[in-house]
Parts: C-alpha cells; structure tokens; sequence
C-alpha cells in the first residue's frame, strides 16, 4: 500500500496518508474541515534494502546450484594436487641490497 500526500487548498495543511491504491481520494481536511483536499503528484518512494544484502544466486536454479558445486569441487582437487591452497602464494627471495659503507668512506677520503 502506497503512502500519498495530500494538502489542503483551504487552510494549507499538508500530510501523507498510507491508503490502498483502490482507495477514494480523500476530500475532507482534518484540520480545516473543508472539502478542498487534493491529492498530490510525487515522485514515489525509493527501494529500500534492509538487511546483510541481497545476492543475485539467492535466487538461482537448482541445475545452475548443482554445475556451481561441481566447479569448485574441481578447482579444490586442483589446488589440493598442487600442493598449494588457494590461500598461499610463492614469496620471492629475499635479498640483502644494502649500499655498502666502503664506497662512502672511498669517496669521503678521495674528496679531502
């Protein structure tokens, strides 16, 4: 049930109404008493999304669950026979690139 909103052209009186779309538009206002309610033009309300979140495959096929399962089930005896998880990477060397003083004492010395 969408919610309207009404305003009165006799003593100006604006509100919003929840009322079923099959419902008569309202005339009486309930401040004034006048009969010259209007209902008004908007824009409508946005989606609101409560929750974790929504997910494209909440919805999907039972035969499009069960070819999902069968692929990770591949990619998992994959990782196992490589011996690797998909969690771990390969770690580069590590290497020693400090400067050595030597050269900076050479030209310190050269340069007195």
């Amino acid at each position: 049930m969408p919610t309207y909103d009404y305003v009165c052209r006799g003593c100006g009186h604006e509100f919003e109404l929840f009322q079923s779309m099959s419902e008569p538009v309202k005339r009486k206002c309930p401040r004034c008493g006048e009969n010259r309610l209007e209902r008004l033009f908007g824009t409508g309300a946005g989606i609101i999304f409560k929750g974790s979140g929504f997910y494209e495959t909440d919805y999907r096929s039972d035969s499009y669950k069960k070819a999902a399962e069968s692929d990770s089930k591949a990619s998992s005896s994959e990782t196992a026979s490589n011996g690797k998880s998909s969690g771990e990477s390969a770690k580069p060397a590590k290497t020693d690139l400090k400067p050595s003083g030597e050269s900076r004492k050479s030209k310190s010395k050269s340069g007195a």
